[in-house]
């Protein structure tokens, strides 16, 4: 794309979030405003205590139900909608259902902001699509060389291997993986042909917000009702909270598993005192990450949240015009971390 022209940027960032100083707007605010562009639904990103929201039409209802009643509207993905002159669209952003990229167009000059991305197709959200612009913010969740993810479709195969394995010997398999977006993700390509698939109230939640969007196999929310022999064997899908919970003594004898990228460190499985850990991330991975940048035709890149300075210092190696900006998103380490959001959901 051409060079950028204009002396002050269109995207700036100051106390709240990412402002948009001609239209008066901001993106993914984390502190009150009043007008905001949303991104998707995960707590870092989506925050009580604005008075306008604006954010795709699938992520209405996710935001509904983790906010409660809000002035929100939605749109379609590339649909122009204008304020001060200023143009803005969403684009598939593939992290999770209702996930966007934000697109910002004035005196053809072109921002997009990321939010959070990946670039592999989990069959339940909208793929990424790359957007051509002049300035990329993009985050760094996982912006080292070392972060390198196997196709989902093998780490799921494993999943469902150590699923049947624990159900021949008698266990019960705990999965943890957060309650918007892995939860579905995981449950999507479970094979329920190995035995019944069980949910705490957290993921249950979540995903019967998220069932009129994607095909899910049938769950069991866990319950006092629920028995623990009806339990044995089966597969339950639980948020990272319950990892050493009282909740979770009703599945002995079990094992834990945890889906993340972080399980791509030595010691992370450790840490997290699970059994097993799966690399399974709703982020790019370093490749990813390039290949996204390189798609958007961008002259600068603005380096958000994740391994932040390194990834910015290789790209200005690369003959980009890069910088690191400071937020307060958190990618993963929030999604993981979400502990008292969950407990409001159990």
């Amino acid at each position: 794309m051409p060079v950028l022209k204009n002396r002050n940027p269109l995207l700036c960032f100051n106390d709240k979030g990412i402002y948009c100083e001609q239209a008066g707007v901001y993106l993914d605010p984390w502190r009150p405003v009043d007008k905001a562009i949303i991104t998707h639904g995960h707590a870092d990103h989506s925050r009580w205590g604005h008075k306008q929201y604006i954010t795709h039409h699938t992520n209405v209802p996710i935001i509904k139900h983790r906010l409660g009643e809000i002035e929100v509207a939605g749109k379609e993905y590339g649909e122009t909608f204008s304020i001060n002159n200023v143009k803005f669209s969403f684009y598939p952003a593939g992290h999770i259902i209702g996930s966007s990229q934000v697109r910002v167009e004035y005196k053809g000059e072109v921002w997009v902001f990321s939010g959070d991305y990946k670039v592999e197709d989990d069959g339940i959200s909208v793929p990424f699509e790359p957007v051509k612009c002049h300035a990329f913010i993009t985050e760094c969740t996982f912006g080292l060389p070392a972060f390198k993810w196997h196709p989902q479709e093998q780490v799921m195969n494993e999943i469902n291997a150590w699923w049947q394995q624990n159900r021949e010997e008698g266990k019960t398999s705990v999965l943890l993986g957060y309650s918007l977006g892995k939860g579905q993700r995981l449950l999507h390509s479970l094979d329920p042909t190995i035995g019944k698939i069980f949910t705490h109230g957290a993921i249950e939640n979540m995903t019967e917000v998220l069932r009129p969007l994607a095909d899910f196999p049938e769950t069991i929310r866990i319950t006092r009702d629920v028995k623990k022999e009806e339990i044995k064997g089966g597969m339950v899908l639980a948020p990272p909270s319950a990892q050493g919970s009282t909740w979770i003594r009703k599945m002995v004898p079990y094992e834990t598993g945890m889906a993340s990228g972080w399980m791509a460190f030595r010691g992370a499985r450790r840490r997290r005192a699970v059994d097993r850990g799966f690399v399974l991330s709703d982020h790019c991975d370093w490749q990813g990450l390039l290949t996204s940048i390189k798609a958007t035709g961008c002259e600068r890149v603005i380096c958000t949240h994740g391994y932040s300075e390194i990834f910015c210092r290789f790209l200005n190696e690369q003959g980009y015009d890069a910088r690191t900006a400071e937020t307060q998103y958190e990618g993963e380490l929030a999604e993981m971390n979400s502990k008292a959001e969950e407990d409001k959901e159990d």
